[in-house]
């Protein structure tokens, strides 16, 4: 018989086993998505151009007119993109592998910050890189600096960026930043920079690219997308953007694997990233689900967290309920009737389970109750 892909078996599958739909009545806590819908004049384009029988191939990268979007949204975050160096990939999670491939070699070593969402530990492997497992700072879940360079050495090729974080919630600080541009810059690294939640931010440092600090630009892949603050999940459209000569090398990829994402939806990607209006108030939203959630938790016995940043993630130490984060989260499911990821899925993440208020206040009211109710019985 023919043999597999020697890297497969090492490749996990996630939050996979935690994602399945749970009985009928469960509180669910584990999805990464906005219970909202996308904004109908995103759906109206979409549906026109399908009418207008925008139905063929088109440019690789994206539309002209898409690929400007992108580049003006990201002007609010003082980068200076050339729309040409702009590609729009089927959905954030594409973009990062083609940056993978374009940047690293079998061997590569490319340092995460764990607990780490955990794609980027098994897009890595299956390229043959090597995901390096570097633990954060358990009071905030922001990088510990001293082992980020302890971390290092002559084989680490690149450092991946998400901030804010999944699943931690952490946004960091801009002189955190500058800092790992610094490293990056002093031990020849690419930067991955994970942007995909820079709109949910309710602290006061805002999201900052390493592209705008001294070493930062030539250096870093700034991968985004359309998912999150927009609903738009199921869309599958992403962006990647940076040095021209790297971009040519993800466009590469791109026609070698999907050609591009589909032609209709690429003008209501566009009108997407205009919608000021919705974006604020799926913003305020999530920001009350987050004091919400957090001020419940707090309430809940063997319970601790800090509150989130950003993103829509709790991070959640449930040591101090004497479980393991399998067994609470198994336990949580068929006892409580809430659905919840242990952290133990990532390297790093052990004792701790994550929760996503990507969900309605009613819905996070009633899970904490059943948590605490639970807990204390």
């Amino acid at each position: 018989m023919p043999t597999m892909n020697s890297n497969i078996g090492d490749v996990g599958r996630g939050f996979a086993a935690f994602l399945s739909p749970p009985p009928e009545g469960v509180v669910r806590f584990t999805v990464g998505q906005p219970d909202f819908r996308t904004p109908q004049p995103v759906v109206d384009t979409a549906k026109a151009a399908l009418d207008a029988g925008e139905h063929g191939y088109t440019r690789s990268q994206g539309s002209e007119e898409v690929c400007e979007a992108v580049a003006n949204y990201l002007s609010k975050y003082d980068l200076d993109v050339d729309a040409n160096d702009v590609l729009v990939s089927p959905g954030c999670k594409q973009a990062l592998l083609y940056a993978m491939m374009s940047c690293l070699n079998p061997g590569d070593e490319v340092l995460l910050f764990a607990p780490a969402w955990p794609s980027y530990d098994g897009m890595l492997k299956l390229i043959g890189a090597v995901p390096v497992h570097v633990p954060v700072r358990r009071d905030n879940y922001h990088p510990d600096m001293d082992a980020t360079r302890a971390a290092i050495t002559d084989k680490t090729k690149a450092i991946v960026i998400n901030s804010p974080n999944n699943p931690t919630g952490a946004v960091y600080h801009p002189s955190e930043i500058e800092e790992l541009t610094s490293i990056a810059a002093e031990n020849d690294l690419w930067i991955f920079d994970d942007m995909i939640y820079s709109d949910l931010v309710y602290c006061d440092h805002s999201y900052v690219s390493p592209a705008t600090f001294e070493g930062g630009k030539e250096r870093t892949l700034t991968i985004g997308g359309w998912s999150k603050i927009w609903a738009m999940t199921g869309w599958r459209l992403g962006w990647i953007t940076g040095p021209t000569h790297v971009m040519e090398g993800v466009k590469t990829c791109q026609a070698s694997a999907a050609s591009h994402v589909p032609t209709f939806l690429m003008g209501a990607g566009a009108v997407a990233l205009g919608l000021e209006e919705d974006r604020i108030s799926f913003f305020e939203s999530f920001a009350e689900r987050r004091d919400v959630f957090h001020s419940l938790l707090q309430e809940i016995p063997g319970i601790e967290a800090p509150k989130p940043e950003g993103a829509f993630y709790i991070l959640a130490d449930i040591t101090g309920t004497g479980m393991d984060d399998i067994e609470f989260a198994t336990r949580a499911l068929d006892e409580a009737g809430v659905q919840l990821v242990p952290g133990s899925l990532m390297p790093g993440g052990e004792g701790l389970v994550r929760l996503s208020y990507g969900t309605s206040i009613g819905q996070i009211r009633e899970g904490c109750k059943r948590l605490k109710d639970w807990l204390e019985g």
